[in-house]
């Protein structure tokens, strides 16, 4: 008979994640019951987000407590179905968490076409991931053509939406990466007109060469460091779509801020989002990314695990950003 496996927080973190905060258990596949649908998983997908679920802070977002299944996006089979709205084959993207099967009541379900793109497609470039660079860039930043756009994490499941996304407006977008195979990766796969690599010691020359006229939109992954270096060469009245502080998850202590002022004298639009706020635009934005992706006129790279047992050290290599692309689990 088949088994369930799962994977639990077994202990919050006090700096960088390890192996011990997680406990991996073997249990009975779920019955579903009336009203419900069982689901077995296919794809698990790993996000920076998680990090802060795993702490006890107060957030946007319910945190993950001890003993529970961890909070993750997946993308799975339906094999058996007490509700109207789903039978037993279809594809479903959700929110199941770390297991590879599931019971649901059908909300946050979403049945979903392997035809138009590949199943792994929903959680990255056609999933949350990309509706966010779509909503982060075109809501918040609404950049004009001839226009520069700067992204961190240039290389990864966001940022390197963001840039193609730019570069359909007419705008020159610049990538901040770490490393030369990750800032190869950004011009010569994506498209990106430039990538600086924040690892090569000269950050803040480098994005001025770059960006010979400044910035116009910048589009916040990261935070620290590399986010003073890039207030730096913003231009009066820029938009910032703040998306995620990576760099912050495991200090034991927020980088403070430095170029605040760079915010006041430029005049600058800050805007800190969360994808959910904007469910208006979820559905459209993925609509259009499946377009896109299917058109070839967006690219994507995964970085695949396998087997759950091997989650959470690919979560820990997600953090320390050893990933490309879109970071997957790959569970069947």
């Amino acid at each position: 008979m088949a088994r369930n496996i799962q994977v639990l927080l077994a202990s919050r973190p006090s700096g960088p994640v390890e192996e011990t905060n997680f406990n991996v258990v073997e249990t009975d596949v779920p019955k579903p019951g009336p009203g419900e649908v069982l689901v077995k998983n296919l794809w698990l997908s790993l996000d920076p987000y998680m990090r802060g679920r795993m702490s006890a802070a107060k957030s946007y977002a319910k945190n993950v407590e001890i003993g529970e299944v961890m909070v993750g996006g997946t993308v799975g089979q339906v094999v058996e179905s007490h509700h109207p709205k789903f039978k037993a084959g279809d594809h479903v993207v959700g929110s199941l968490g770390w297991q590879l099967y599931a019971t649901s009541h059908g909300e946050g379900l979403t049945v979903v076409d392997p035809k138009l793109v590949p199943l792994s497609a929903y959680l990255g470039v056609c999933g949350m991931p990309g509706a966010t660079a779509w909503i982060g860039l075109l809501e918040h930043c609404a950049p004009k053509a001839g226009e520069t756009v700067l992204v961190s994490a240039a290389s990864g499941a966001v940022g390197g939406v963001v840039g193609q996304l730019a570069k359909l407006q007419g705008c020159r977008a610049v990538g901040i990466a770490g490393g030369a195979r990750k800032c190869e990766y950004a011009v010569k796969e994506l498209g990106f007109d430039a990538c600086v690599d924040y690892k090569a010691g000269k950050l803040i020359d480098d994005l001025k060469a770059a960006c010979p006229n400044g910035v116009d939109n910048y589009f916040e992954n990261v935070g620290g460091e590399v986010m003073d270096a890039a207030f730096r060469v913003l231009n009066p009245f820029s938009r910032v779509a703040l998306c995620g502080l990576i760099s912050d998850y495991s200090a034991a202590e927020p980088y403070g801020t430095k170029m605040m002022r760079a915010l006041l004298v430029n005049r600058v639009k800050l805007q800190g989002f969360i994808v959910f706020d904007r469910q208006d635009l979820y559905v459209r934005a993925v609509s259009q990314l499946v377009k896109l992706v299917s058109q070839g006129k967006i690219k994507y790279h995964e970085t695949v695990a396998e087997g759950l047992p091997n989650a959470p050290k690919a979560f820990m290599g997600l953090l320390k950003g050893h990933n490309l692309g879109k970071q997957l689990v790959k569970l069947a």
